[in-house]
């Protein structure tokens, strides 16, 4: 395992992070006909930096990013790009800044990868506007950030899980958002497949200024690549700002019922969280 996975990368704030695209959610709510996940929820991604939202199953997580996404609307309260309700823009042009990777995207049979990442293009052309060298060297670049384009002819049902989870963030890189979503990118992945996506992903953000906001499992490596963590719990942000601040026994303890021991990680000096045994069901007002 290369040395680089342990390496904490300095924070580094893009020249065009002033001038990133602002997304907000202004007391929404959200959820489901008969059953509210989120409710009174009052949250600013920060632009040009890379947000990890985590918390227990069923906490509201991949429900609050469907609607970020624009997948899902509101139940109540709205979510707002650069001052502008998201549901008033244009889908195509709402697709040209917001890119999501859902949890469980599905290829069609025989899909070759060169085609399905092509599909990220499609929010650049408009009813009239023929495939041009531009779109197919975001595609190209894309596969090539990505390290997939050795595997361009192959379908993509061929691929290991590796393969195909950066093959689906090449479609997304084609997309050219300013902002990405992700949920659970590395669910099902081997810990140096996950590590390569979330690499992927820091790289990304530190060189082309993306803002980068991913759902995730894994509390130690959100801790460890996140510039900003959001902790959910109940359909409610319990803590949001630097790993460091917000990532304590407290928080674990309220959000995870879990009792932890939070200290420094002896190689990148972020949180690190260790379960003390026994303390699968501690709650937040025992400590």
């Amino acid at each position: 395992m290369s040395a680089r996975h342990f390496e904490r990368t300095p924070l580094v704030t893009s020249p065009n992070a002033t001038d990133a695209p602002r997304l907000v959610a202004r007391g929404l709510d959200a959820g489901y006909p008969g059953r509210r996940v989120i409710e009174g929820l009052d949250l600013q991604i920060a632009p040009g930096r890379i947000t990890m939202i985590i918390g227990a199953n069923a906490c509201g997580k991949s429900t609050l990013l469907g609607v970020l996404a624009r997948l899902r609307a509101p139940l109540a309260g709205s979510v707002e790009l650069d001052d502008v309700d998201v549901n008033t823009i244009a889908r195509s042009r709402f697709a040209r800044t917001v890119g999501l990777l859902p949890q469980h995207p599905i290829a069609p049979d025989g899909l070759s990868v060169a085609e399905l990442v092509s599909r990220g293009r499609h929010p650049h052309r408009g009813v009239f506007r023929r495939w041009s060298a531009a779109d197919s060297a975001h595609v190209d670049d894309a596969m090539a950030r990505t390290g997939v384009s050795e595997l361009a002819d192959r379908p993509v049902g061929d691929l290991s899980g590796g393969q195909r989870q950066r093959v689906w963030i090449a479609m997304a890189l084609a997309q050219d958002p300013k902002i990405l979503l992700l949920d659970e990118p590395t669910t099902f992945l081997d810990l140096s497949h996950q590590l390569e996506v979330l690499d992927l992903l820091r790289e990304l953000n530190r060189t082309q200024g993306t803002t980068i906001v991913v759902v995730l499992h894994e509390l130690n490596l959100a801790a460890r690549y996140a510039d900003d963590l959001i902790v959910m719990s109940e359909g409610r942000v319990v803590a949001h700002g630097r790993p460091s601040d917000v990532l304590t026994r407290e928080v674990v303890a309220r959000a995870f019922a879990l009792d932890a021991l939070v200290i420094p990680d002896p190689l990148t000096q972020t949180p690190l969280v260790i379960p003390v045994p026994g303390g699968a069901h501690a709650r937040a007002d025992e400590h």
